[in-house]
């Protein structure tokens, strides 16, 4: 288990610093919530490029595209979509509606190693709180490829990160507020089918971000407990790291089994160190450095791991 003293930071005056990716290059790819991205260099300079024009997206979820720039999810109160950032801080619509509706605030995006893009939308519930709760599953999984954008699975408890395994090919996506890990076998013309759930997560435990590792195991960053779980390839969980108060955990736990779950929950957690973390990362050469993107502070937590990561798709 990873020791709170062996956490370093890095990064400065971040704004809701959700969404954590990093590139080939070691450069930290970060949401920053005043509309754009935030660029964090090896040597600790940091950049920062926001949308020009009035309109700001509130960037959730983030994309490296192969060609520049960046595709970013917006999590506004009323709307959602997703964005097309490119370097300049030009701003364009890349999907704003499916199937004829409109695309509520929306949480995540990926995009695979065959160019495919993959969204999620937690809940169609406005204000998002009220999806938040226990039994409601009304998020869904969106496919943009070669065929335009479809829905491709529904009826998903608060559909948050989704990733397809670089090696197996299957997608996996966090079910955050049904507190699962789920699988789906993907076709090759990208519909889903066969959903099992991997892993279950305990009192407390509600998984947000998750990155592969070259053992065969998947690293699930879990809101408001500030925990870090390992679930290996047999499905067992391993605690790595874990940052919160007992008392103010039971709390949360109490109001989310009484489907009363409010802002307040969410954003105001006791702890020593993290923020919040809500996304997870493996980086540099040896992919065995960990980062960790969060909802409440204002850098990037990173600790050593003895486990090496699995390359995620935008380094090939």
């Amino acid at each position: 288990m990873v020791h709170l003293d062996d956490i370093k930071f890095v990064g400065k005056n971040l704004h809701r610093p959700e969404c954590v990716l990093v590139d080939q290059d070691g450069t930290l790819h970060v949401a920053d919530w005043r509309g754009g991205i935030t660029l964090i260099y090896p040597n600790g300079n940091q950049r920062t490029i926001l949308a020009k024009g009035e309109f700001k997206p509130k960037p959730n979820g983030i994309a490296i595209l192969p060609d520049g720039g960046w595709l970013l999810t917006h999590l506004g109160n009323e709307d959602g979509g997703v964005y097309k950032l490119n370097e300049d801080g030009d701003l364009s619509p890349f999907l704003l509606q499916v199937e004829g509706e409109p695309l509520p605030p929306t949480n995540y995006v990926h995009i695979d190693r065959n160019g495919r893009v993959w969204i999620t939308v937690s809940t169609r519930l406005k204000p998002r709180i009220l999806g938040c709760k226990p039994n409601w599953r009304d998020g869904f999984i969106i496919l943009v490829d070669e065929s335009g954008a479809r829905i491709v699975a529904e009826e998903l408890g608060f559909t948050n990160e989704c990733l397809i395994h670089p090696i197996t090919g299957h997608l996996y996506v966090n079910e955050t507020f049904s507190r699962c890990l789920s699988r789906f076998d993907v076709s090759s013309k990208g519909d889903l089918s066969n959903k099992i759930v991997v892993a279950e997560f305990g009192l407390g435990e509600f998984p947000d971000g998750f990155a592969f590792d070259d053992e065969g195991g998947i690293w699930v960053t879990c809101v408001v407990s500030n925990k870090v779980i390992r679930v290996n390839a047999n499905g067992k969980k391993q605690t790595i790291l874990e940052d919160n108060d007992p008392e103010h955990l039971a709390k949360v736990e109490e109001a989310y089994q009484k489907s009363c779950l409010k802002r307040d929950h969410l954003d105001q957690i006791i702890s020593i160190k993290l923020k919040n973390i809500s996304s997870i990362a493996f980086g540099g050469k040896d992919l065995k450095t960990v980062y960790l993107g969060c909802l409440l502070g204002q850098s990037i937590a990173i600790f050593e791991s003895k486990i090496a990561g699995l390359s995620p798709s935008h380094w090939n």
